[in-house]
């Protein structure tokens, strides 16, 4: 891998090309992504880049009149991981991710910032993030089954039907469709194509979709089925 970096979804939108089509877009706000740290083989085991993303203020510790300790801003950083960034001579980030670029070495911490203009319009990615919670659902809208009969004399309507399989094997087997909580997971979009670059700004156009809701923190990388 030798593109990646971390962005923030802002929203969709659609855009007309060159032949006049209209084309769906996903905004993402991409970087700066300033480099934490660079992971080496003979420190660290394996070749990385930490990169960081997003302003986060320090936690505010203080003591109250009974003398206990006091958090005010439990939503900061920790002294760790400021302490952590103050050595790459940058502010605490809200995001900290490792890429295992193949050209770690050209990374210097504290120095090589990455922007949008890493990647190139028309470039395939992939964009990882968390999904949008859906609270508790049931096993029609979580898996798609069938609905039942939809007659006044039918017994089940939404109902996902047996859950198990007659005496052999008396139990529900593992990884059966059921009702549950759906939504809220790590999902990979693959081989999405980048149709505009704002590297001023900083806003990448992907086409299409993206996980996750507004203000979520989007993962793009290069695609691995890029050319297929």
């Amino acid at each position: 891998m030798k593109k990646a970096i971390l962005a923030e979804k802002v929203g969709m939108t659609q855009i007309w090309n060159d032949q006049g089509q209209l084309i769906p877009v996903t905004v993402l706000a991409a970087g700066p992504c300033d480099v934490l740290q660079v992971k080496t083989v003979e420190n660290d085991g394996y070749e990385a880049v930490q990169v960081g993303f997003g302003e986060i203020k320090e936690k505010i510790i203080t003591k109250d009149g009974s003398g206990k300790k006091v958090v005010r801003n439990p939503h900061g950083a920790t002294k760790a991981e400021v302490g952590h960034a103050k050595k790459a001579g940058v502010d605490a980030k809200k995001c900290v991710k490792e890429f295992k670029f193949e050209n770690a070495s050209e990374y210097v911490a504290g120095e090589t910032v990455i922007k949008a203009d890493i990647f190139a319009e028309g470039d395939k990615v992939d964009a990882t993030a968390k999904s949008k919670g859906k609270g508790y659902a049931g096993g029609l809208k979580r898996h798609g089954l069938k609905s039942g009969p939809s007659g006044h004399g039918s017994k089940y309507h939404r109902h996902a039907g047996s859950n198990g399989s007659a005496t052999t094997p008396g139990r529900v087997k593992k990884g059966k469709k059921m009702p549950g909580h759906m939504g809220d997971v790590q999902v990979t979009i693959q081989n999405l194509e980048i149709v505009k670059i704002d590297a001023e700004n900083d806003i990448i156009l992907v086409r299409g979709a993206v996980p996750g809701p507004k203000k979520s923190l989007v993962i793009l990388t290069e695609s691995v089925k890029a050319g297929k």
